[in-house]
């Protein structure tokens, strides 16, 4: 049974070349036009453009900044996460003093803060044998005076680092066991810094550098755990980290860096910024009050006379490890205190016991929340 007559072989046949016939006439068209106006030359072949997380172009760009902030914020979250770090005490101090020999003569003041270059000769300490000859200038021997002072807070602040590890290993986690409490923080680069992380390598603890790239050559002190070692690009973000984890701050001589810190933390502190009690030393009090006269702020009435109870003096590591211990006291487990749990000698750790109940919220594992803001 044959169709109608539309559908037969012969006609379809002609629809079809009527529609190529109209093709070809719009193609003709669509060349003249382009004719008329040249395009760019096509080239010979297109690659796969490149996924937007490996444009470094686009991730070096202004457009990209957010990310770059974001990046500095959650890379180091999930490696804090994965070396199991629950909260850390932070060490702020010089960083233009290299380290030192067991003679305490051999400092060495680089050209600026975490620089690796040193400073020019006629800046450095002047040598034994320059002030016996008295070929030293009065800037070289006044640097002299103050690199023999500044060798006695690069030995205490190892010292301090140590006896605090080593405490520190005695504490148990919140919550889950394995878990690296107040661990030895630093900015990771030379000076008081290296001295930090430097004790607490020596304890046999796990220890922090947030170090942070700058305009010339700086690098991170050795001994800082490999896999928590930072680098940031934001100033703002490596202060996040310094304040986020931190339960308690230890302030050794320093010059402006080491005064922005600390002042920063001071006035989170003052204005109840942090949800949580941190416990503040200020190491070398006849160096800081001659440097900062920490009352006239108070008789100017710039700040309360309570504010200066914001922070404890210290004059020796011991002092400085008791003030520590005193104010962390009660971020162990809470109210917990260290007669409630059994130290294992073989792990070196504190275990939680069964009747100890754990924490409910998500911060209680990982560091504190910073305080909401009332409405």
């Amino acid at each position: 049974m044959t169709g109608p007559a539309e559908n037969s072989q012969p006609d379809r046949q002609q629809r079809l070349e009527k529609m190529r016939d109209s093709c070809r006439l719009k193609k003709q068209q669509n060349d003249a036009h382009a004719l008329a106006a040249p395009p760019p030359e096509l080239p010979a072949e297109l690659h796969s453009a490149e996924m937007a997380y490996r444009n470094a172009d686009f991730l070096n760009s202004s457009d990209a900044r957010t990310l770059r902030i974001m990046a500095e914020y959650f890379e180091p979250l999930a490696r804090f996460r994965r070396q199991r770090i629950q909260d850390t005490v932070v060490f702020f101090g010089s960083a233009r003093f290299r380290g030192i020999d067991d003679a305490c003569e051999q400092l060495e003041l680089l050209a600026n803060t975490a620089s690796a270059a040193p400073a020019a000769a006629h800046e450095q300490p002047a040598s034994p044998e320059k002030l016996q000859s008295g070929d030293a200038t009065d800037l070289q021997r006044k640097r002299a005076e103050a690199a023999v002072e500044m060798a006695h807070y690069y030995e205490d602040a190892r010292r301090l680092a140590f006896l605090l590890t080593q405490w520190a290993r005695t504490i148990p986690a919140k919550g889950q066991p394995g878990k690296h409490r107040f661990v030895v923080t630093s900015g990771g680069g030379p000076g008081i810094m290296e001295a930090a992380n430097r004790g607490a390598y020596e304890a046999g603890g796990k220890t922090i550098g947030l170090n942070i790239k700058l305009p010339f050559e700086q690098d991170p002190n050795r001994y800082i755990t490999p896999d928590l070692n930072f680098e940031f690009h934001y100033f703002f973000m490596r202060k996040y980290w310094f304040a986020y984890l931190a339960k308690a701050l230890v302030v050794f001589p320093g010059g402006w860096g080491t005064m922005d810190e600390m002042f920063e933390l001071l006035t989170l502190a003052q204005t109840h910024k942090l949800a949580k009690k941190m416990t503040i030393v200020v190491y070398g009090r006849d160096y800081w009050e001659s440097v900062v006269n920490m009352q006239e702020f108070v008789d100017k009435g710039a700040i309360s006379p309570d504010d200066l109870d914001l922070f404890q003096w210290a004059n020796t590591p011991e002092e400085a490890l008791e003030i520590l211990k005193a104010g962390l006291e009660a971020e162990i487990h809470g109210s917990g205190k260290l007669d409630d749990f059994k130290f294992d000698e073989a792990s070196g750790e504190a275990q939680r016991p069964a009747d100890v109940p754990a924490p409910e919220r998500p911060e209680d594992y990982f560091g504190p929340e910073i305080a909401e803001t009332r409405s």
